[in-house]
């Protein structure tokens, strides 16, 4: 299997097909992987399905606004980075989107060599602020002890037990973000690696295996939390 690192993957919203285009040109150029679309609906949809670092989102769409757009997707509870593209330069429309959500704004028309620097800048920063504490190979909870290193862990009736890779990768993820919800989105991302994501019951069936594992009573779960609709979340 591939062990290359991921392209950073990018989705960009413009209905003029000429800037739409040469954006999607120039950020390829920069290396980055571009989906485009042409109006708020494809945006919402696109991004229900698909894990994407940062969006590049024109206000003026047809069927539906950017600042609309923008206020869907955080009502999902999704923290994308989103940089808004719009032709009104107003200080007014300016704190409008940041207001709504937005990152960053930039008014049409606008230089190429800044976008690309803002662009970059709020990927940077995104990757930053997911970057979850470093931890050594074991690690021990509630008179349980997983050694990631070793993909085996002893659980609650001192058994010892076989963990998959991936089995040992989640438990990692979850452990390093302690207290903090992760999203279905960044485990199939970062876990599985994939850009258009498996069912999530995948997930839902580790989190069981974990409660078996460690959870004094699987029913009440005490580490492992299930955030209905968000993702997932382990408290010590």
């Amino acid at each position: 299997m591939s062990t290359k690192p991921q392209k950073v993957s990018l989705l960009v919203a413009e209905d003029e097909e000429s800037l739409r285009e040469a954006l999607k040109l120039n950020l390829e150029l920069e290396g980055y992987e571009v989906t485009t679309v042409d109006n708020g609906p494809a945006v919402i949809k696109m991004v229900k399905n698909e894990y994407f670092d940062l969006i590049v989102l024109d206000i003026m769409l047809p069927d539906m606004d950017g600042i609309t757009v923008c206020e869907t997707i955080r009502m999902q509870h999704n923290d994308v980075p989103i940089l808004f593209l719009s032709a009104r330069n107003s200080s007014a429309d300016r704190v409008e989107g940041l207001k709504k959500g937005g990152d960053d704004y930039l008014t049409k028309p606008f230089n190429l060599e800044e976008l690309l620097l803002r662009v970059e800048k709020l990927v940077t920063k995104n990757k930053k602020m997911k970057e979850p504490q470093t931890m050594g190979d074991i690690y021990e909870f509630d008179g349980c002890k997983i050694d990631f290193g070793a993909h085996e862990c002893v659980d609650k009736n001192n058994v010892s037990q076989e963990l998959s890779k991936k089995e040992a990768a989640l438990l990692k993820l979850l452990i390093e973000h302690e207290g903090e919800v992760v999203s279905r989105e960044q485990i199939l991302q970062i876990v599985w690696g994939y850009n258009v994501y498996p069912t999530t019951r995948t997930i839902d069936n580790f989190i069981l295996n974990f409660r078996k594992y460690f959870e004094p009573d699987s029913r009440k779960p005490k580490h492992f939390h299930s955030i209905r609709g968000i993702g997932y979340k382990f408290t010590k």
